[in-house]
C-alpha cells in the first residue's frame, strides 16, 4: 500500500506520444517507358542484362528479377568486417565492398542484391552528372540507372552525409590522436560548430535523394514501386564501456579516446546529425530509418559490440599510410546483421504505410526491434507536480548504478525519459542500454532507484496509470521524488 507521504510528489508523464509518419507516396501508375542510356552505360547495362538472364535486351518490368540496392558511403559498403569483395580492397581501389554486406543479408524476398557503396564517398560522388571515386568506380547514381532497367527493384537505401560537411571521419581521426598524444578532449573543438555542419549537409542529402528518384522515373518507375529508405548513422563509441565485465582496456580493445569525447559522440555528435537526416528524408519524401540508438550498449568496448575499434592494418598497404586505419570505427560483421533485421522491418511497415521508424535493441539481447515512431518524439521529461523539477540522471551519467533523483528542469537528454509500452521499460534518453530500475526488487517506501542494464525482468517494468508511473510489480506506490518541495536535487523513489 502506498503511504500519503508518497502521493504528495507525484510525477506527471510528459513525454510525446508514438506516432508514425502519414505515408505520402504518389499513386501508383502504369510502367513509363525508359529514357535511353548513355552509350557507355547501355554498354555496361547489356553485360550485366547478359549475366544475369543469358541474352542483352531489356526485360518487360514484370518478368526481371527482384533487386535491393544499396548506395552511400563506409558505414553501408560493409568497411570495417575486413573481408571484402575482389578490387575494392586497394591499391587503387578502397571501396571495401564485402560480400557480408547488410543489403546482401535481408529478410526481403529478391533474387539478387546489389550493393554500389563505397567507402569514402560523399553525395557529389552519388548524383547524377557526379564525380567518380575511382577510375573503375562509376557514379553510383548510374550505377543504380543501369540496376534498375534490368531488375525490379524493391527497396533503395542510401547511408550518406558523414564524408560531406561533417567530415566525421577527420574528426574521429582528431580525436584519437589527441588522446594517443596526451593533448586533452576534442569535444570542446567541434561541439561549437556542429549544429553548422549538419545543416550544411541537409540540403546535399536532399538533393541526392531528388536524383536517386529522378534516375528511377527515367528508367520507367512510379515514385511507389518501390521504398527508398534514408538511414542514419549509430554512434559506434559510448562512455560506458568500464561497466562491461570483460573490458579489455582502451588500447587492447581499441576504444581508444576520452571518455567525454565517447559521450559527446553518443549524446550530441550522433544525435544532431540524426535529426538533419531525418530532416533531410522529410523534405525530400524518402522513409527515414532512425539507427541512431541502434548500437547503444554494443559500441566499441561493449558486450557483443557491433562496431569494429582502432585497427591498423601493417600489411596492406605495405607500408601503411592514411588506407591502413581506414576500417576503425565502422560496423562489424554483427553490426550489418542489425542493419539487414532493420530493413526487413522497415520494408514490411513500409507495406503499411509507414514513413518514418526508428530501430534499437532494447534489452541488449542482440534482437533489434522496429519502432513506427521517431526517438525525437518521444523521449521527454517526467516532472514532478509538487516541485516542478525533473526526474534526472545524476551527473549526466548512464553507468551501472547511476542515481536518478529531481533536478531544476533544463531539456538536457540526461532528463529524457521513455515508457515503452511493448516491454514496460523505462529508458533514459542517454541511451538504450540502460532502464529505471528497483534494486533487488525491493518493493518499499522509500527505496532508492538507479539506471541499470536493461534485461527485462520485473523489476525494471513500470506503468503509466492516471498521469503516474508506478512499478508493474507493485501498483500501490508511485515514484515520486523523496524530501521538500524545493527543485533541489533528490534521489529518486518508490
Amino acid at each position: 500500500m502506498a503511504t500519503a507521504g508518497l502521493t504528495a510528489a507525484v510525477l506527471a508523464f510528459t513525454g510525446g506520444g508514438l506516432t508514425a509518419a502519414p505515408a505520402t507516396a504518389a499513386p501508383r501508375s502504369t510502367q513509363a517507358e525508359a529514357v535511353p542510356l548513355s552509350a557507355e552505360l547501355e554498354k555496361a547495362r547489356a553485360a550485366q542484362a547478359e549475366a544475369l538472364y543469358g541474352d542483352p535486351a531489356v526485360r518487360p518490368m514484370d518478368e526481371r528479377k527482384t533487386s535491393l540496392i544499396s548506395l552511400g558511403d563506409s558505414e553501408i559498403s560493409d568497411e570495417g568486417v575486413g573481408t571484402y569483395e575482389p578490387g575494392t580492397d586497394g591499391p587503387d581501389n578502397w571501396c571495401h565492398r564485402s560480400p557480408d554486406a547488410a543489403i546482401h543479408r535481408t529478410g526481403i524476398p529478391a533474387d539478387v542484391t546489389f550493393n554500389v557503396a563505397c567507402s569514402g564517398a560523399s553525395t557529389v560522388n552519388i548524383r547524377i552528372g557526379g564525380t567518380p571515386q575511382y577510375a573503375d568506380e562509376p557514379v553510383q547514381s548510374d550505377s543504380l540507372a543501369v540496376k534498375a532497367r534490368n531488375t525490379r527493384i524493391k527497396q533503395i537505401v542510401l547511408v550518406a552525409g558523414a564524408n560531406d560537411d561533417l567530415e566525421f571521419g577527420p574528426v574521429i581521426t582528431d580525436c584519437t590522436v589527441r588522446w594517443f598524444t596526451f593533448q586533452g578532449a576534442c569535444h570542446p573543438k567541434y561541439r561549437p560548430g556542429w549544429q553548422e555542419r549538419v545543416d550544411g549537409l541537409v540540403p546535399k542529402v536532399v538533393a541526392t535523394v531528388g536524383d536517386l528518384k529522378t534516375v528511377m522515373r527515367q528508367a520507367g518507375y512510379a515514385d511507389d514501386d518501390y521504398q527508398l529508405v534514408v538511414m542514419g548513422y549509430p554512434s559506434p563509441l559510448g562512455p560506458d564501456i568500464h561497466d562491461n565485465p570483460a573490458f579489455p582496456g582502451k588500447l587492447f580493445g581499441g576504444c581508444t579516446g576520452y571518455d567525454s569525447d565517447a559521450a559527446f559522440a553518443r549524446n550530441y555528435a550522433v544525435p544532431t546529425f540524426e535529426k538533419g537526416m531525418r530532416e533531410a528524408a522529410r523534405q525530400a519524401g524518402a522513409t527515414y530509418l532512425d539507427a541512431s540508438r541502434l548500437f547503444q550498449g554494443h559500441e566499441v568496448c561493449m558486450e557483443n559490440t557491433w562496431a569494429r575499434g582502432l585497427y591498423v592494418d601493417l600489411i596492406n598497404p605495405f607500408p601503411p599510410d592514411s588506407n591502413s586505419v581506414r576500417q576503425s570505427f565502422h560496423p562489424n560483421k554483427r553490426g550489418h546483421g542489425a542493419f539487414a533485421d532493420c530493413f526487413t522491418a522497415v520494408h514490411r511497415a513500409g507495406q503499411e504505410g509507414v514513413r518514418e521508424a526508428s530501430c534499437a535493441d532494447p534489452d541488449g539481447a542482440g534482437r533489434p526491434e522496429l519502432y513506427e515512431l521517431a526517438w525525437d518524439d518521444v523521449f521527454g521529461p517526467l516532472q514532478n507536480e509538487a516541485t516542478g523539477s525533473c526526474l534526472d540522471a545524476e551527473g549526466a551519467s548512464s553507468r551501472n548504478g547511476t542515481a536518478v533523483g529531481g533536478w531544476a528542469c533544463n531539456g538536457e537528454r540526461n532528463q529524457g525519459w521513455w515508457l515503452d509500452p511493448a516491454t514496460r521499460q523505462l529508458h533514459p534518453e542517454l541511451t538504450h542500454d540502460r532502464c529505471l530500475d528497483v534494486p533487488d526488487g525491493s518493493y518499499e517506501a522509500g527505496a532508492e532507484l538507479v539506471l541499470w542494464n536493461c534485461h527485462g525482468g520485473g523489476n525494471q517494468q513500470f506503468v503509466r496509470d492516471s498521469g503516474t508511473i508506478r512499478p508493474a510489480a507493485a501498483s500501490g506506490l508511485c515514484l515520486a521524488l523523496a524530501g521538500g518541495a524545493r527543485p533541489a536535487h533528490r534521489r529518486k523513489s518508490v
